[in-house]
């Protein structure tokens, strides 16, 4: 961010400099500031998110359902973290667990945050006591009956969510909006489970749920237009940023993400390695780049997926088998010291793809860092295109905020279809034909509004603007 930094020179200019020519030399700083690409970023970011809240194809003057006590499926790390959520907004929560002894632990969890938060200075000494005490930890769905919003957050398989919905049709009370907390299953096959498809939608928190600040909100085939208000109304009662989505595999964030990570998979298979991956990604201004995140994650979950899917990944696999499943074995992608999370390369990862390349035949070969770029950034703004095109996002702008939310895009580059436009469509539409056409990868050709919108010489941007003149 260039501001503070002009902040400083501003400061030091009301030191050094006598008073009118400290002046001068701030409105200079104010003036190249406000023509940056970045104050026009962080505008175009401070609009899009109260654009998201405005939801598309609802009656108007349609009223939120009053929601006054929620109850939360699941004492995990999500569901601790949502019920964290309600209650920093003062809002009451029924937390429900499948046994006392998981119901015990989530609690315990939820009391060190809030302590270590109080601990920081971040909340007052007394509000660990005070939050706690609205979080009412049960056993048994049962529980339910009196809640006017009910969050599903088990794991994330579908017979397990099937389950749990097929069962609140007994316990939850007419009218009450019935959420699942998933981060890429189908809500409208979670929906058939009930006889109130009309109340089931989905709210994705992201993890920390206590800490981030995005909620996905899926809208699902029969989901009523009061209950999509109400999601919306609440996610900004519990201070998140909503936004809309439609149904479909990741929904719109983790949709695009997998295509970011399936260039990073193969950026290793043509010689890029880890480290030089994620360094040009953070360059960029994310927190992380894929293989740290892979290793924060657990590399394990990834390589059950696959193994369930009968899908291979030869490098990420090889890793697993090895016992590399990330910062929880101290070693994934890259190695970490005992207490520490900051990743170390490790040459034993150079080696073990060398090994596998050899193996495949493959060469490696330099990969630039602009390629490294090109590849992280475009396939996901390709993707954002077909997610318009199938009408999942409303708005370029939408997606834009998901990610600045949820994913940590940096706010002074205004989110991926933002940045598309500032870079320009066509040049992106070229790159990725040469990509598709170097790496033999037909995914990788420029979607069809990409394609139209790049060769009529428009931007992401016209689409809203049109939008709103018709």
């Amino acid at each position: 961010l260039e501001a503070p930094f002009a902040a400083a020179d501003a400061v030091g200019a009301a030191i050094d400099l006598p008073f009118d020519e400290g002046l001068k030399k701030e409105r200079e700083g104010f003036l190249k500031l406000v023509a940056s690409d970045q104050s026009k970023a962080q505008r175009y970011a401070f609009f899009a998110e109260r654009e998201a809240a405005k939801i598309s194809g609802v009656p108007e003057g349609t009223k939120p359902r009053a929601i006054e006590r929620v109850a939360i499926i699941g004492a995990g790390t999500m569901g601790g973290g949502i019920a964290m959520s309600f209650a920093n907004a003062g809002i009451p929560v029924t937390l429900i667990e499948t046994g006392e002894e998981q119901l015990k632990r989530g609690l315990g969890v939820m009391q060190k945050n809030y302590e270590a938060t109080a601990a920081r200075g971040g909340i007052a000494p007394d509000a660990p006591a005070k939050r706690m005490g609205l979080i009412n930890g049960v056993v048994g769905l049962e529980h339910v009956k009196d809640a006017d919003l009910v969050i599903e957050a088990v794991f994330e398989t579908m017979a397990v969510k099937k389950e749990v919905f097929g069962k609140l049709d007994q316990y939850a009370k007419p009218g009450a909006v019935l959420a699942s907390n998933t981060s890429y299953l189908n809500i409208n096959e979670i929906a058939k489970e009930t006889k109130r498809p009309q109340d089931v939608l989905g709210m994705h928190f992201f993890s920390p749920a206590n800490v981030m600040k995005l909620c996905e909100i899926v809208r699902a085939e029969k989901t009523a237009p009061d209950a999509l208000v109400t999601a919306v109304s609440i996610a900004r009662k519990i201070a998140k940023v909503p936004a809309v989505v439609g149904v479909c595999d990741g929904f719109v964030g983790n949709r695009m993400l997998a295509q970011r990570g399936k260039q990073a998979e193969k950026l290793l298979f043509e010689g890029a390695l880890p480290q030089q991956v994620d360094a040009v990604v953070t360059k960029f201004g994310m927190p992380m780049g894929p293989f740290a995140m892979g290793d924060l994650a657990g590399l394990d979950i990834g390589w059950r997926s696959r193994k369930d899917r009968g899908i291979k990944s030869e490098i990420a696999d090889a890793l697993c088998e090895a016992g590399r499943f990330g910062q929880k074995t101290g070693k994934g992608y890259y190695k970490y010291e005992a207490g520490s999370r900051a990743p170390l390369p490790d040459p034993e990862v150079e080696r073990l793809i060398d090994e596998t390349l050899t193996r495949l035949g493959r060469k490696r070969r330099v990969v630039s860092d602009d390629e490294i770029l090109e590849r992280m950034m475009y396939p996901m703004i390709n993707e954002g295109a077909r997610i318009l095109e199938e009408g999942i996002a409303a708005r370029p702008s939408d997606i834009d905020v998901i990610w600045l939310y949820g994913y940590g895009w940096p706010i002074y580059r205004g989110g991926p279809m933002f940045y598309a436009d500032q870079v320009g469509l066509k040049q992106i539409a070229d790159r990725l034909s040469y990509y598709a056409k170097e790496t033999n990868d037909p995914s990788l050709q420029p979607a069809p509004l990409l394609a139209r919108l790049a060769a009529e010489g428009k931007t992401f941007a016209s689409l809203a603007a049109s939008s709103k003149a018709a």
